[in-house]
């Protein structure tokens, strides 16, 4: 559904060069629930503006449910934005026309888009989904933060896109309000199959995800995969780096400190795995 090949994005100011991206690749297949977790300068939502065609890579690739997106004018990436892909803003004021019930905020990407008429309804569906039904007649200035954040995933969905996208989705919001939120989005991709990335830099996110993508200087530096069994249960995560074309290892920060890896490691090679040792002599 999602795929970044060797993505760059330079900006340039007043003889100033910032490489936002630095060959990024990324894979999302449909209906997968991602989260992609960096520090702030990070390139995560330098990604997430180029997956929402509200901005182009300086070079590579990207192509969004088979769109390539690094070719679509101006009206092709309106287009992409009001029928593809659905967008939540960590700011709750830029998810929610204040003068709007929720209903009628839900029901105007249909109106934009020419087919409230014939889905006629689907505002108190995706209120009902999102477990705000009650409030379809009230004003955001009305609602909680939470329920706002709500509000406007019902509102991302309204046209039934390939793609939702959240953009610091709890970044306003308290750690139990938050939970709420996070376990709206996983609902939501569960019962619709909408392929859902949520970019954050609150590690804690990935608990409610089954894969997280680390994002370190303008690339990926490795993935967080987490197992469900029976009755609930998560298995301990399993870890990923990414080894580049040339052969080299980004392994995560906190293994380097923990075993003091400085310099240089040493390496053994077994028959079906590589070990990595700190490169100081044993005695």
């Amino acid at each position: 559904m999602i795929v970044c090949e060797d993505l760059v994005r330079i900006f340039r100011g007043e003889g100033v060069e910032v490489q936002a991206l630095q060959g990024l690749s990324l894979r999302i297949e449909k209906g997968e629930l991602v989260a992609v977790v960096g520090a702030s300068g990070s390139g995560k939502s330098t990604l997430l503006n180029i997956l929402s065609a509200q901005d182009v890579p300086s070079a590579g690739a990207v192509r969004v449910a088979g769109r390539d997106l690094t070719s679509l004018g101006r009206r092709g990436r309106v287009g992409y934005r009001r029928e593809h892909v659905g967008f939540v803003w960590q700011q709750t004021g830029q998810n929610l026309v204040p003068y709007l019930t929720a209903a009628e905020n839900v029901a105007l990407p249909m109106m934009v888009a020419g087919t409230a008429r014939a889905r006629r309804g689907r505002s108190g569906e995706l209120l009902d989904l999102l477990e705000v039904g009650e409030l379809a007649d009230r004003r955001p200035e009305e609602m909680s933060g939470g329920q706002q954040q709500r509000v406007a995933i019902a509102v991302a969905l309204a046209n039934e896109p390939d793609v939702l996208l959240a953009d610091e989705p709890t970044g306003q919001l308290d750690e139990e309000t938050s939970a709420t939120v996070l376990e709206a989005i996983r609902r939501v991709n569960a019962e619709t199959g909408v392929t859902t990335l949520i970019v954050t830099h609150d590690r804690a996110v990935s608990d409610h995800v089954a894969r997280t993508v680390q994002i370190r200087d303008g690339r990926v530096a490795g993935e967080v995969h987490r197992s469900q069994g029976e009755g609930g249960e998560h298995h301990s995560p399993q870890e990923y780096t990414v080894i580049d074309r040339v052969g080299r290892l980004q392994l995560p920060s906190e293994y380097v400190a923990r075993l003091q890896l400085i310099d240089r490691v040493r390496l053994t090679l077994e028959p079906d795995h590589v070990e990595v040792h700190p490169g100081k002599e044993q005695s």
